[in-house]
């Protein structure tokens, strides 16, 4: 696209981490969630659900607005196989955190851009490589940080990180909810000027 005229961008997500990645890139854009039924499939792989999900909710916000270019995003992670979504509870987060001690967990942050005819839709790994905590510590954590709306039950821009023992991927800013670099990629093969 080659015109001077851009359409709005809608961000089809609810999550406020989201919505602060892209404020990053200094571009005008809307909130709409997509509220979609985010139910697994029967032996749904992680980055297939991510997938789905990022395309399901760009593709509700594209069908009401289609003038909008839209953005979704999803994320699932996993250890060992095991997926790890939003915890939503205290009890929750602890089984989460305690199953991911002194392993890696892969999130599979997934990222659909869609505008009329135009779609481009990624899947951007991260993993996390955890060091061995005690349950003690883990309780500390979630008191201090509550990560209950966190896939993983952990936030990395915040005292998560001291549960690290290193991380590893193409984008970081993937393993908060939106990888950026992608999104970027896509923006501009779309004609946004970035920067």
């Amino acid at each position: 696209m080659t015109s001077n005229k851009r359409p709005n961008i809608i961000l089809a997500s609810q999550s406020p981490y989201r919505s602060q990645l892209l404020q990053r890139l200094g571009l005008p854009f809307d909130v709409a969630p997509a509220h979609i039924d985010e139910t697994p499939k029967e032996n749904e792989a992680p980055e297939d659900l991510s997938l789905r999900l990022a395309s399901q909710k760009a593709r509700t916000i594209a069908q009401r607005q289609p003038e909008a270019l839209v953005i979704g995003s999803d994320q699932v992670a996993e250890v060992a196989g095991q997926p790890l979504g939003k915890p939503g509870t205290e009890a929750r987060a602890l089984e989460q955190l305690m199953m991911a001690s002194g392993k890696t967990a892969t999130f599979h942050t997934a990222l659909s851009v869609q505008c009329g005819h135009f779609q481009r839709e990624a899947v951007v790994p991260y993993s996390v490589h955890f060091r061995p905590f005690s349950e003690a510590e883990a309780q500390r954590y979630i008191q201090k940080e509550k990560p209950l709306d966190c896939a993983g039950s952990f936030k990395a821009e915040g005292l998560g990180i001291s549960l690290f023992l290193a991380q590893s991927g193409e984008d970081p800013n993937a393993l908060i909810g939106l990888p950026l670099i992608k999104l970027c990629e896509y923006l501009r093969e779309y004609g946004y000027q970035i920067p």
